[in-house]
């Protein structure tokens, strides 16, 4: 029984892979709501004012996934409580948050994780980790569609999307709530080439088996 969860970039294809490896893994996805969050749209409006309460509403929602997925004990989460503050911290050190906010968030974030603690799996089991360069995000965001999220929708978009990708390297780095591993996303679009999504299937396979997590002779399913 094992609980991944994936992590990367907005446009790395997250969601994608976790509907390939549920069904490869035959196990439970787990899907952060998009397209049915009522703040989303508002925050890309009006980031300054809306970033707060965005954040909020996302570690909120991250926060009962993550509980029930460690329940559960047997699925992958399309994106974790994990990398919540990377979020957050990012839009506050670009003036989108005050100091009070920060110290709200950051208390409220060190609660829930407390209370992470108490639950009998107390964490993950893998972090998969989609790392890509800004061109192939910005094809991704492109091909996906939601307006909200195109330069052309705001230029300043340009900006905020390369500083996110110089978060998450130092970020990965110090995760280590699990074990962990990357997949190179330029090289691998698993999303449009059935080679290389084998090929990304066959590395986490061969990940965990490595940790004992699936069985040396293990093979999927038909």
């Amino acid at each position: 029984m094992t609980v991944i969860v994936l992590s990367g970039p907005i446009g790395a294809g997250k969601s994608s892979l976790t509907g390939i490896l549920a069904d490869h893994l035959k196990t439970k996805p787990f899907y952060e709501s998009v397209d049915n969050n009522p703040v989303l749209p508002l925050f890309y409006q009006d980031p300054k004012k809306y970033a707060f309460l965005l954040q909020i509403f996302f570690l909120n929602t991250r926060f009962h996934s993550i509980k029930k997925a460690l329940v559960d004990d047997n699925n992958v989460l399309d994106r974790s409580i994990y990398e919540d503050s990377l979020f957050f911290h990012m839009n506050a050190d670009i003036g989108r948050a005050t100091p009070i906010e920060v110290r709200t968030y950051d208390e409220l974030l060190e609660s829930m994780m407390l209370e992470l603690q108490k639950m009998p799996k107390k964490h993950p089991d893998l972090l998969v980790h989609i790392k890509v360069s800004y061109p192939t995000m910005i094809k991704r965001i492109q091909k996906r569609g939601r307006s909200f999220e195109q330069l052309d929708y705001d230029p300043t978009l340009e900006d905020y999307y390369k500083r996110l990708l110089r978060y998450y390297e130092p970020w990965y780095e110090h995760y280590n709530y699990s074990p962990k591993m990357q997949i190179d996303g330029d090289k691998l679009d698993f999303m449009s080439s059935e080679d290389d999504k084998q090929e990304v299937l066959r590395l986490i396979d061969e990940k965990l088996k490595e940790m004992g997590k699936l069985p040396a002779d293990w093979q999927p399913q038909a």
